[in-house]
């Protein structure tokens, strides 16, 4: 069974999959936000074609824990999913994690136009990959 990851955000949303094994995480894709429709209907490909079991939803709570107006959405988008998909949704922290790729991306030297292309996915690899640590 494979975990995905989601990096939710207004404008896009940073899509990642472990291997089979539940071991390492690999940035699929980034999708462009369309609407809750559009963006499910291309979710439910993803889940289909990497056979997924369950979905890991970045949630960015504020740096002293708390859950904000951006973690709430998160949650709300978490939710719908859930109830579209019927696979189980787990929330992760996520503080942080755009930073991290945003740095490891800088230090190997990508482009500024290509790091915003692929920032949400590298996002999306890092909350996955923290999560599988984790269940270890």
């Amino acid at each position: 069974m494979r975990s995905m990851g989601l990096d939710v955000g207004d404008k896009t949303i940073g899509v990642a999959v472990s291997d089979e094994l539940g071991w390492t995480a690999q940035g699929v894709e980034t999708i462009r936000r369309e609407g809750k429709k559009k963006d499910y209907a291309r979710l439910e490909e993803l889940i289909k074609q990497y056979d997924v079991g369950e979905i890991i939803v970045g949630l960015p709570k504020n740096m002293n824990g708390t859950i904000g107006p951006r973690a709430e959405l998160c949650q709300v988008f978490a939710e719908y999913v859930h109830n579209r998909s019927h696979l189980p949704v787990k929330m992760w922290d996520e503080r942080l994690t755009t930073m991290a790729a945003e740095r490891m991306l800088i230090s190997a030297d990508v482009s500024r136009k290509k790091r915003k292309q692929v920032i949400d996915k590298m996002a999306a690899v890092m909350i996955l990959q923290n999560y599988l640590d984790a269940q270890k």
